[in-house]
């Protein structure tokens, strides 16, 4: 089978390109290796992908309709299942580059919609990158799919829960199947720059101070990307079924254990051999207090069973960033 994945110079992508490649599928990569982070670190991962040779890769923007047209079109008898993990990620950086959300999580979306519909007769199952984020504020915890999600207070929310909508609708008038995973703050080795692991890890060794947002008393069901990439499979092996109102799912792909902001620091400076100087700051706009996935759904139907706490997963991470950067 020939897998899109779209994105895949990214952290989630990359490791799921990865593993389809692990398992001899082959793997037709976009990524627009755009400077949100460092993109040399996107060249790293990239590199590592172009050492298989059922790897394919594209540059281009997901938002840019003639140019991932004609790439589907290429490949169009080929192509049987579409992952789609561009975007534009980060809640903060919402706040200062609104447009950037529009053109690559709604924009970009559509246009994968729409070449699935029109492009990719093959197509057996479109899966696509959804994030806790949609579930805002919600006091009720765990957070289940069923739960309401229509008041995102970031606009970073605000564009995925619109992908899960725009996508409901494309599997309702054109039977697309298509699968949302909801996810929990992943990390792991080639994360991202821009996320607690790394951004921490950078200070620690460098010896600046960790800013800990709500004092430090925020929670996030840290997911370790192994586990992530095994539940992405999963979904990817398992379309949904065409009958009923449209063969549309989402699920939420988390860790199901929630963890203290300075229980994450205290076991990363353990990996690290280091102390961390830490200071205190309220929390930011956009931000949620704490997130806790509901399982159960991705559980029953994925076989989705997380096992990598932050005690091992840290480690991994911290090995990895000590060979990338050579400290």
């Amino acid at each position: 089978m020939t897998v899109l994945v779209t994105g895949s110079a990214g952290f989630i992508g990359y490791h799921v390109a990865e593993a389809l490649l692990a398992r001899d599928e082959q793997v037709l990569g976009v990524d627009n290796l755009n400077s949100y982070y460092d993109p040399r670190l996107k060249q790293a991962r990239l590199e590592r992908l172009q050492a298989h040779p059922a790897f394919t890769f594209a540059q281009a923007d997901v938002a840019d309709l003639a140019a991932i047209t004609a790439l589907a079109r290429r490949h169009r008898d080929q192509i049987e299942g579409v992952i789609h993990l561009a975007a534009q990620a980060g809640v903060r950086h919402s706040l200062k580059a609104p447009f950037d959300y529009v053109r690559s999580n709604l924009q970009g979306h559509m246009v994968m919609l729409e070449t699935c519909r029109q492009e990719l007769p093959e197509l057996r199952h479109l899966v696509y990158a959804s994030s806790s984020s949609v579930y805002g504020g919600n006091s009720k915890i765990p957070f289940a799919v069923e739960d309401r999600v229509d008041q995102p207070i970031s606009l970073y929310a605000a564009t995925k829960r619109a992908d899960e909508l725009m996508s409901h609708c494309y599997s309702h008038l054109y039977r697309i199947p298509a699968t949302g995973l909801r996810f929990f703050t992943v990390y792991g080795p080639w994360g991202r720059p821009d996320m607690a692991a790394f951004l921490f890890a950078d200070a620690i060794t460098a010896g600046r101070p960790i800013m800990l947002y709500n004092r430090g008393k925020m929670q996030r069901d840290f997911t370790y990307i192994d586990d992530i990439v095994a539940g992405v499979l999963a979904a990817l092996d398992r379309p949904p079924a065409a009958g009923g109102d449209a063969p549309h799912r989402i699920y939420n792909l988390g860790n199901h254990r929630p963890v203290e902001l300075r229980r994450f620091v205290a076991v990363l400076e353990e990996a690290l051999g280091m102390t961390a100087e830490v200071r205190l700051a309220p929390l930011p706009p956009g931000d949620v207090i704490a997130t806790f996935a509901d399982i159960e759904a991705s559980r029953r139907d994925l076989g989705f069973e997380p096992s990598t706490p932050i005690e091992e997963g840290l480690p991994r991470f911290v090995e990895w960033y000590r060979k990338y950067h050579g400290v």
